[in-house]
């Protein structure tokens, strides 16, 4: 395996993305141009957030261990640290950092792992336990990619007003693009692979 094997992978999960970002933009149309109250986004956050880091958690692990060795040590700490920090870049970092650029009104950082870690941490110790019984990863990578879209775009609509201009919510598809296409593929496919392979 080699860096070759990393592009293909990538190249092969580009459609979910892509169709993950068209699918957000669509919700993040539909709730402003319909109003739907703030606390609504706010919930539907913190319940898909945590889901993302189940997904995430199972997929990276399970990654790992298609490609790697039976280490119940690595497996963890590699399916923690790929969940738990790029679900927060994805679902948190990138869309405030959009919210920021955009000057949404209403922006506010979320950081499940620290704010909800009595729900956020055991399901990432969760997914990771699917993984060691169960590797597999194609189906959790699909709902992954789709659970990121929307909850990174329900962070981002907690943070706008109610009604949006066209040229606002496009912009807004870019920064969700980047917080599902970067970090999601990083954690499911780059970051388990390069404990398993030499870059060449």
């Amino acid at each position: 395996m080699n860096s070759r094997l990393i592009l293909s992978q990538l190249k092969k999960h580009a459609p979910f993305t892509a169709l993950g970002t068209a699918s957000g933009i669509l919700l993040v149309a539909l709730f402003t141009f319909g109003k739907v109250p703030r606390n609504v986004s706010e919930t539907l956050f913190w319940g898909l957030h945590p889901l993302h880091v189940l997904l995430s958690a199972h997929v990276t692990a399970a990654m790992y261990r298609l490609n790697g060795r039976r280490n119940l040590f690595r497996t963890i700490l590699i399916g923690y640290i790929g969940s738990i920090g790029i679900a927060t870049l994805s679902d948190s970092l990138i869309p405030f950092a959009g919210e920021w650029l955009l000057d949404f009104p209403h922006r506010e950082l979320r950081i499940g792992f620290i704010e909800k870690w009595w729900l956020v941490n055991p399901l990432a110790f969760a997914g990771i336990a699917m993984a060691w019984f169960l590797p597999r990863t194609r189906f959790p990578h699909a709902g992954h990619v789709f659970i990121s879209t929307w909850a990174s775009m329900f962070h981002m609509i907690t943070a706008m007003n109610a009604i949006e201009s066209p040229a606002v919510i496009a912009a807004s598809g870019v920064f969700l693009f980047l917080s599902v296409w970067i970090p999601c593929c990083t954690s499911d496919i780059i970051f388990p692979l390069l404990w398993t392979v030499r870059l060449e």
